[in-house]
């Protein structure tokens, strides 16, 4: 079972940082980027098919919605940066449909979080990294045909298309799969129907505009796929438990 995470849809802009002792954790997926980076130890990452042992001062740079995992190995201290593709927007708009041929680099000292207190310096450590990778690795089109990948060519459909009409027999169409095939194997990879993420999506992109610009509310929901305002309302208070109007009061 792969379980999705909100990761990269709650915020066009977000930069979150942490660090773990060893930490396994199983495989998932999400739209924003991640850097794993090694400061002990040994970690043991797999990347869609991929398998790499991680050492000191090593980085996996995931992709957003490449699956994932990770495992412990002995020991590890690692540190995790999560952060929106927006933040890197002119490496997002050239390599969107893309995914990297080696997902590790390797740094000649650890970075200082510490220092990375502004929107500046996060993006200019994050093309930093962004430019060491194109420097390291090729670059391959997401066009091959198991499940994983399948799956990614869904979610990027979404994440190009939500504001108009997405369905999966939209979808089913354009990719050139069977219906029920699709919606079958969607369920088993994240354990939601179609339907139910693409609701999610829509309604936190949803929510990044009410804090963050004067729309009206009916505008909003035009631009993330809703011609219907009740069913937007509808929707955004099943998710949110606020209704558009009080939770743009709240923010």
């Amino acid at each position: 079972m792969v379980f999705f995470e909100h990761h990269g849809v709650e915020e066009k802009e977000s930069f979150h940082f942490f660090k773990l002792d060893n930490q396994t954790f199983p495989l998932h997926f999400h739209r924003a980027y991640e850097l794993i980076i090694v400061n002990e130890g040994e970690l043991l990452v797999s990347i869609g098919q991929k398998n790499y042992t991680l050492y000191k001062n090593d980085i996996a740079f995931i992709f957003n919605n490449q699956i994932h995992e990770l495992k412990a190995k002995n020991h590890s201290d690692i540190s995790i940066v999560i952060f929106s593709p927006e933040l890197i927007g002119r490496f997002f708009m050239n390599y969107k449909g893309y995914v990297p041929e080696d997902n590790v680099i390797h740094l000649s000292k650890p970075p200082d979080f510490d220092a990375l207190d502004s929107i500046y310096r996060q993006k200019s450590f994050l093309y930093d990294v962004c430019g060491r990778l194109v420097d390291n690795t090729e670059f391959l089109p997401v066009e091959h045909s198991t499940k994983t990948e399948v799956l990614y060519k869904i979610l990027l459909y979404v994440d190009r298309n939500y504001s108009e009409d997405c369905t999966l027999k939209v979808i089913a169409k354009q990719l050139q799969y069977d219906y029920a095939y699709l919606s079958k194997l969607f369920v088993q990879m994240t354990n939601m129907n179609f339907t139910e993420y693409l609701n999610h999506y829509r309604i936190s992109q949803a929510c990044y505009l009410l804090k963050n610009s004067q729309q009206p509310i009916s505008e909003i929901a035009i631009n993330c796929g809703y011609n219907n305002l009740r069913s937007f309302n509808r929707n955004f208070k099943k998710i949110t438990s606020h209704s558009p109007r009080k939770f743009r009061e709240l923010t």
